[in-house]
């Protein structure tokens, strides 16, 4: 399977999504789009990343950037941390792991002494023609939605 790269077009896709339609890479077509992997709903790194999305969501909106999350859950699992945590953009399940593969962010991790496969926590920005903008791995939650939002407005200057 090929995997994306930067400055390269990130191949069709199509992902299960709350909101009761299935999510398209076309339907971003227009608009920049991030996308950011985190390990597990409702843990409280992956809660802080989602709510500092949630809180700059309008942000990116007025930079014409749409957001969405992934990660390994359910979709059930999805709906009720969307719902709880007040969500405004969707959240993509990928138990297949086949979204995790495209963009390699499954990794060995060292969990409580053992070593299990996860999803590492990682954000992509690709661009108005579908492009792979840039990319942000092994994230640390803070200052990290801020850093996104410049990467946003700087691409918008090009």
């Amino acid at each position: 399977m090929t995997r994306i790269q930067v400055n390269k077009k990130v191949p069709a896709f199509t992902a299960e999504s709350t909101g009761g339609q299935p999510f398209k890479l076309a339907a971003a077509k227009g608009n920049n789009l991030v996308i950011y992997f985190y390990p597990k709903d409702s843990t409280p790194g992956c809660t802080r990343e989602g709510q500092d999305f949630r809180d700059n969501y309008n942000k990116f909106k007025r930079n014409k950037t749409l957001i969405v999350g992934v990660s390994r859950d359910s979709l059930a699992s999805h709906e009720k941390f969307k719902a709880k945590q007040t969500f405004p953009f969707e959240l993509l399940s990928d138990k297949d792991e086949s979204l995790c593969r495209l963009f390699d962010v499954i990794k060995e991790k060292n969990m409580y002494g053992k070593k299990v496969m996860g999803i590492e926590r990682s954000t992509f920005l690709i661009d108005t023609g579908g492009k792979l903008h840039r990319e942000w791995r092994k994230v640390k939650v803070d200052g990290h939605v801020d850093e996104v939002l410049e990467a946003v407005r700087e691409l918008n200057k090009t």
